[in-house]
């Protein structure tokens, strides 16, 4: 396979024909990590933990908890919007398309902003292995939230992914941190 043909077959072809809107575009590739090769839902969830990294490191718990509840709001909106545009121009479900990723990550590391004591790094790994577990194999009803329509499917599942992540970690919370 040449090079162009493998191109061709990584990104989406535009199906609409017209061009595909900056902003919807940059939401929906999760800033364009999308487009970096090799499992982009991992790049789009390793984005969330770059993004959030610095709450985790500099601010309070409170702030960080606040913080990544308010990014989960607003990206779940602006993720369901971007990703019913990206269906239009590049079909169901582009893998380019990631904001789901981004989203679910962050909610699979609201357990590790609450409580008195700043959670152990490897935690931080752990709520990402979980979340790529779940988003990839989507066991546990996950798999029927893709076909809800356009972009609520898209993000449906990975937001439940993260809420199984949650869960799990507010188990190993209760049982490690002191």
């Amino acid at each position: 396979m040449t090079l162009k043909e493998r191109l061709t077959a990584r990104y989406p072809k535009n199906i609409s024909g017209e061009p595909f809107p900056l902003v919807p575009k940059m939401i929906a590739t999760s800033l364009g990590f999308g487009y970096l090769p090799f499992a982009p839902g991992t790049w789009g969830a390793i984005l969330a933990i770059i993004l959030w990294l610095p709450l985790y490191l500099w601010a309070n718990l409170e702030t960080t908890y606040l913080c990544t509840s308010v990014a989960v709001a607003a990206t779940i909106i602006a993720g369901t919007w971007a990703s019913s545009e990206s269906e239009k121009y590049w079909g169901k479900d582009p893998v380019v398309a990631c904001v789901d990723e981004t989203v679910g990550q962050w909610i699979s590391l609201l357990p590790l902003c609450g409580g008195v004591n700043m959670i152990p790094w490897w935690e931080i790994l752990l709520s990402l292995a979980l979340f790529r577990f779940f988003d990839i194999f989507k066991p546990l009803g996950i798999r029927r939230m893709e076909n809800l329509p356009r972009g609520y499917g898209m993000m449906a599942d990975d937001i439940l992914a993260g809420l199984y992540s949650v869960a799990i970690l507010v188990i190993v919370n209760l049982f490690t941190v002191k």
